[in-house]
């Protein structure tokens, strides 16, 4: 075992990386949530109530499929952590829902969030529809065109799904504006963030809502196979939220490998990616230190990926520390390479992935395993949403 710790520190930081830069007329709420989140979160009332909803709204415990073919064909065992089959098709319901307990906990009764592939953005306006609370969500003019069938469902759930037309129009650029939105009305607002980014607590409140997935992961490997850990874990990771919680319970657990699949757009050096490990250099993005896409000036570069979930130009800084402290092994998948391997998973297992979730799976080809390695993939979210994106790539 490892005397390393690669959770967060007191201060908010994985080694380097974390923390909170955020600006005077947010920093009330922030520590408000930093000072409250874990008794909150470690509460039996909350936990119960939490849990409760995981179990008969969510549909949880989300099976650990053995992919009889998938193996045969990569020569190892591979199991598919199946968070496609949760209510509303991903991940982002686990931490939607804490997170919505959490507000209601705080007096909170209005709720922002900021949404890329749109599985979050559908993810908290559900949860706002269950708990009678206002949403808005903010989510780029170029994802509204291309997920166009997710903001109909937000519309439909009685979100206002508001299209940011700054920037590229991705997820940086619907981030940008939720926290606008947040400096303007700090008192009544709630921003649910989807992934391990942003200001100190958000990464560790995020990794542990999620973390239900490693914790399913343990008890179902016990089950299965008399041991509680895999040889190798495997996820997407854009701004972090499946990764963190697929790795979250084997962080300081050595005898479990951890490989991460980044989109890689067109190719690292075309100009057109969002390989923000490969890429990256260390500086400040919404809220916290990490590693980011950025000029030799300090400004922002455009991140692109066809998936609309991966295409953030940061990532989070428990990943950012992960992959610099070399705990994780981060490959870059690139577009075509996804939508074969979501074709490729369809074909042997009758399952489409979304896909972020395909670029998890990108890396059987570029990666070679042992016959008897346990290899987890976390299959984030279904491919409901991607389907004209499949249909006509060239």
């Amino acid at each position: 075992m490892n005397k390393e710790n690669y959770n967060v520190s007191e201060e908010g930081y994985y080694g380097e990386f974390g923390g909170a830069y955020i600006p005077e007329i947010l920093y009330a709420n922030v520590e408000t949530l930093r000072k409250s989140y874990k008794d909150i979160l470690d509460d039996p009332q909350f936990q119960e109530e939490y849990h409760t909803l995981l179990k008969d709204y969510v549909g949880r415990p989300s099976p650990l499929y053995l992919a009889k073919r998938l193996s045969n064909k990569y020569n190892c065992r591979i199991y598919l952590k199946r968070e496609d089959l949760n209510h509303t098709g991903s991940h982002k319901i686990n931490n939607a829902i804490g997170q919505i307990l959490l507000a209601r906990r705080m007096g909170k009764t209005r709720i922002i969030a900021e949404t890329g592939a749109g599985q979050h953005g559908v993810a908290t306006a559900t949860v706002c529809a269950l708990m009678n609370m206002e949403c808005i969500v903010y989510m780029g003019k170029t994802d509204v065109e291309r997920q166009n069938l997710n903001v109909r469902k937000m519309e439909m759930l009685g979100a206002k799904v508001v299209s940011v037309t700054s920037g590229n129009m991705t997820l940086k650029d619907a981030t940008n504006e939720a926290i606008r939105d947040w400096f303007s009305n700090p008192s009544n607002t709630h921003y649910i963030i989807g992934s391990t980014v942003g200001p100190h607590p958000y990464p560790d409140m995020v990794a542990r809502l999620q973390s239900v997935i490693s914790k399913e992961i343990k008890w179902q490997l016990q089950e299965k196979l008399g041991r509680n850990y895999p040889d190798y874990l495997v996820a997407c990771v854009g701004g972090g939220s499946n990764s963190g919680g697929t790795v979250y319970e084997y962080l300081n657990d050595l005898r479990v490998k951890i490989v991460l699949a980044e989109a890689a757009g067109e190719g690292i050096n075309s100009g057109r990616s969002a390989a923000t490990i490969q890429l990256g250099t260390v500086g400040i993005i919404h809220g916290s230190r990490t590693l980011l896409m950025q000029t030799k000036d300090g400004q922002i570069e455009e991140p692109y990926s066809i998936s609309a979930g991966l295409d953030y130009p940061g990532i989070g800084p428990m990943h950012a520390n992960l992959a610099c402290t070399g705990r994780s092994e981060v490959l870059a998948v690139d577009d075509r390479e996804a939508v074969e391997a979501a074709f490729e998973l369809t074909r042997l297992e009758g399952i489409i992935p979304a896909l972020e979730s395909a670029h998890a799976l990108g890396i059987f080809r570029k990666k070679q395993f042992n016959p008897d390695d346990i290899v987890v993939v976390c299959l984030s979210g279904r491919g409901d949403k991607d389907m004209e994106t499949y249909i006509n790539f060239e």
